[in-house]
């Protein structure tokens, strides 16, 4: 008997609307390639567009003082970049760089903001997204003053794979040092540790997950609470 094909990778922001408001959405929506290292938005920038992601997968970036950057979020196919156009906010607070290629639904500001005032349900599911980034930024800014980075670094890999979904992630140890905001050499410890636990394998700039449970045990909280957080107010 053949198998069934694999279900395609989608939005889940636009899954939970209901089946008629969601064929509208896309109706008006167009779909893109987002590239490995493009920059959607600098700070300050005017948002044009909303995206969501169905494989691509984005960092949301912290700057400051002409530093490189402390990663605050990264938004996969569970989410929206250039939410804040539901605030009513036509400025990007934070960079939005793209660490994984692939595919997203973009809609104009001006098309978004229509959308808003005839669907109530879109409306309701983005305010939720922003109670839930709110959350994952309070936590983030505790997770990097008190948890160790072999724990950081475990959350980090967790939610990247989440966004990816791919055991296999293409990162360097300068990446995930300027992501993390710790010097390459804690990161090297840090991956070195992972490895000898053998919960991750990683050459030439790929890192492979080898064991998701032990991963998971191995991280902070803040990866479990943030999957708690989108269960209870989305999925």
């Amino acid at each position: 008997m053949t198998s069934a094909p694999p279900r395609p990778i989608l939005n889940r922001l636009l899954e939970a609307l209901p089946p008629a408001d969601r064929a509208h959405l896309l109706e008006r929506c167009d779909s893109v390639q987002l590239a490995t290292a493009q920059i959607l938005y600098e700070p300050g920038d005017v948002i044009h567009h909303i995206h969501f992601p169905t494989s691509a997968f984005v960092s949301l970036v912290s700057t400051a003082d002409g530093h490189d950057g402390l990663q605050t979020g990264m938004v996969g196919n569970e989410g929206a970049l250039g939410y804040e156009l539901s605030l009513d906010v036509q400025s990007a607070p934070l960079r939005a760089l793209v660490q994984g290629s692939g595919m997203a639904w973009r809609l104009t500001a001006q098309s978004f903001a229509q959308e808003l005032e005839q669907n109530s349900k879109l409306k309701r599911i983005l305010n939720r997204y922003v109670c839930v980034l709110l959350m994952e930024f309070g936590r983030s800014g505790l997770c990097n003053r008190f948890h160790l980075i072999e724990e950081r670094l475990a959350r980090w890999l967790l939610t990247t794979q989440d966004c990816a979904h791919s055991t296999h992630l293409a990162l360097t140890h300068e990446v995930l040092g300027r992501m993390l905001g710790v010097r390459r050499v804690g990161i090297t410890n840090a991956a070195t540790a992972l490895h000898t636990r053998r919960l991750i394998d990683y050459r030439r700039g790929v890192i492979t997950i080898t064991d998701r449970e032990g991963l998971e045990n191995a991280a902070c909280d803040c990866y479990r609470a943030n999957r708690r957080s989108y269960a209870h107010l989305i999925a």
